[in-house]
């Protein structure tokens, strides 16, 4: 009784959890309502609370890289990155807004050039979409957060869930436990 009981709470607050909506921070709104950016994961009833820039606020905070890859999804060269090949212990939070995306548990060596992970910290920190562009079928990753292009997310991956989410470096800030 008391395990069937525990199953529903937990069914409940599984639906619960995918059904909540992301809070929009819009340009009407005052700076009391911002969210601190420098909080590397600000969550809210397991949803993300999220930040909207203009393309000058981003320009501003942002390396010229770091924009062309986070704001005009953009993809870094192959084995250039400074995380690609990194095997310290910690975090990978987003480049552009401090929202943590991967922990190095879940990262591997896929060959590819890009850092790329099993999963992500929890299922509230990425979106993703389809990705049409230059006639590829992809699934494009962004951050949560601040809407920055990540990666993309392929099915060839190691298990236990056989996804490789091959993420930019510089869309990541790695921080050491």
């Amino acid at each position: 009784m008391l395990n069937r009981f525990l199953g529903l709470i937990l069914i409940l607050t599984i639906n619960a959890c995918s059904s909540s909506n992301n809070q929009k921070i819009g340009k009407d709104q005052t700076s009391a309502d911002m969210v601190d950016e420098s909080s590397p994961a600000i969550m809210v009833d397991d949803s993300v609370t999220t930040i909207t820039k203009s393309e000058e606020e981003w320009r501003s905070v942002l390396t010229a890289e770091e924009f062309r890859v986070l704001r005009e999804a953009g993809t870094e060269r192959a084995f250039q990155g400074d995380l690609w090949d990194n095997k310290r212990k910690g975090s990978y939070t987003c480049a552009a807004c401090g929202l943590k995306l991967f922990d190095s548990t879940t990262k591997f060596r896929s060959g590819t050039g890009w850092p790329s992970f099993w999963t992500p910290v929890n299922e509230t920190c990425i979106l993703e979409k389809e990705d049409l562009s230059y006639g590829w079928n992809r699934v494009e990753v962004l951050c949560s957060r601040c809407d920055g292009h990540l990666g993309h997310v392929f099915t060839d991956g190691p298990q236990p869930t056989g996804l490789r989410y091959c993420i930019n470096s510089v869309s990541l800030n790695f921080i050491e436990n």
